[in-house]
């Protein structure tokens, strides 16, 4: 029996739940980069880096692009991995804007409807 699709989709973003693997991908999503190149943009030790790498190579979501000597480099397998991350941020942007409007308009009625001075 095969896994349903809606669980297999469950898993894909359950990879994509990590924020240094989403910053990977996004560096990945310019051009291909070394550990090295990734280590200050990530932002954590290369021990922890090299394990999330792992975990983008096992979903097939990054590959070892070349080598040259010990320097490892890496790319996305797919275009598509760039295209899903700036889907993500439209929804986002879409969202936050939203939130933003709903802050504005609270407030502007907050004002409205504030108390005057203590009467006593």
């Amino acid at each position: 029996m095969s896994t349903p699709l809606y669980e297999l989709k469950a898993e894909f973003f359950k990879t994509l739940g990590h924020p240094a693997r989403i910053r990977v991908l996004e560096l990945l999503s310019e051009r291909e980069h070394s550990v090295a190149e990734m280590l200050p943009e990530v932002g954590i030790e290369a021990s922890r880096l090299s394990q999330q790498l792992a975990v983008l190579r096992r979903a097939n979501l990054v590959v070892v692009s070349r080598r040259e000597g010990s320097t490892v480099y890496y790319t996305l397998t797919s275009p598509q991995v760039s295209e899903l991350l700036t889907v993500a941020r439209g929804i986002l942007t879409g969202l936050l804007t939203e939130q933003m409007e709903l802050l504005q308009d609270l407030r502007a009625t907050t004002r409205e409807v504030s108390p005057g001075p203590p009467r006593g």
